[in-house]
């Protein structure tokens, strides 16, 4: 594979955008722009997967949601192990922590997808169903970790005088916001847009899915160019954070991507059997980090936990990890899987 296969410019984007702030450059986007270009690029992966899946057996697709529900629901569980044993964080740190890992980044799927269209390497539709289910697992999971480590706590109150009642109220409060989060989590706007644009796509006919490519096909990948300018911004602030988050939580943000890679390029070669692309799209939605849903979720469900630890390692670290490193990677291990196994 050759280095002009790596240096896409969606990458190449990202890179200026994390040299832009490095250097305290005065670029910035226009407010809400960035919200925009998501949006669009939402609409147009779903049309794209729905037109693909329209075209397939959706018992096919019962797989591809299985593993994303056993990633979704698996990984934050992994990550929250390797921090409270390993790292000996502290639990509620740990849980909103976890819950980022076992979530998705579209953006670093949208780069993957950019990377494999770059080098004419084609790919399932599966995994875009992948990408809308496995935001909501990780979240789920996340609350639950946080519920059980405030019991632990209370009972640790409780045994040294501690008020009791305390852990009752919040085991109370921890269903009630249990509940609200599920519901936002298949409300929230990105999973919307993405099962909403693959209904359509799936539904329409070839002669008005031929009226709308032109702005959702041709100019795509100027528009995830921007994005990604956007996102190198956003990283590029992060850097200089990372002396707060603590030298294992640096190891931790690119270990569990690769953990999380691992088991990803397993589960899509061994038992989904897709081709090197869409093992290669699972691999990224397995080592990808949640910067959007998750973060105001945690913030709001689990208000003990640190906000910068959790943005720092999502942001500034898995997403530029994954971004710039690790899909070539991902991608060269795939084709190694495929052509010895």
């Amino acid at each position: 594979m050759s280095i002009s296969s790596i240096l896409v410019p969606a990458v190449l984007f990202f890179a200026l955008g994390m040299f832009a702030c490095i250097i305290k450059s005065d670029l910035k986007f226009p407010p809400d722009m960035h919200k925009m270009i998501v949006i669009y690029l939402l609409v147009g992966i779903g049309l794209h997967g729905g037109k693909a899946l329209s075209e397939a057996s959706m018992s096919s697709a019962i797989p591809a949601v299985m593993a994303a529900l056993l990633l979704g629901f698996g990984l934050p569980i992994v990550a929250y192990l390797i921090m409270r044993f390993l790292g000996r964080i502290d639990p509620m740190n740990s849980a909103a922590i976890a819950a980022h890992y076992g979530s998705v980044s579209a953006g670093t799927y949208m780069t993957a997808v950019a990377f494999l269209n770059g080098i004419s390497v084609d790919y399932e539709a599966y995994p875009v169903i992948m990408l809308a289910i496995m935001e909501s697992p990780a979240i789920i999971i996340g609350l639950i970790l946080a519920g059980y480590s405030r019991r632990i706590l209370a009972a640790q109150q409780s045994s040294i005088g501690g008020p009791a009642v305390a852990a009752v109220e919040g085991d109370g409060h921890q269903k009630g916001m249990l509940k609200h989060l599920v519901i936002e989590s298949f409300t929230n706007g990105s999973i919307l847009l993405l099962f909403g644009s693959m209904a359509i796509g799936s539904i329409i006919n070839e002669t008005n899915m031929h009226k709308i490519e032109p702005f959702f096909d041709t100019i795509f990948m100027g528009a995830l160019c921007l994005f990604l300018l956007d996102m190198g911004m956003e990283a590029g602030k992060r850097i200089y954070e990372f002396k707060d988050v603590g030298i294992f939580l640096v190891i931790f943000g690119v270990i569990m991507p690769i953990i999380g890679a691992t088991a990803g390029i397993l589960i899509g070669h061994f038992w989904l059997q897709y081709s090197i692309g869409g093992v290669t799209l699972v691999t990224v939605l397995a080592a990808s980090c949640s910067y959007i849903a998750v973060p105001p979720a945690m913030r709001l469900a689990v208000p003990e936990a640190n906000p910068s630890f959790y943005l720092t390692l999502s942001l500034g670290l898995t997403f530029p990890f994954n971004v710039l490193v690790g899909i070539p990677i991902y991608y060269g291990a795939a084709q190694w899987l495929a052509y010895n196994y």
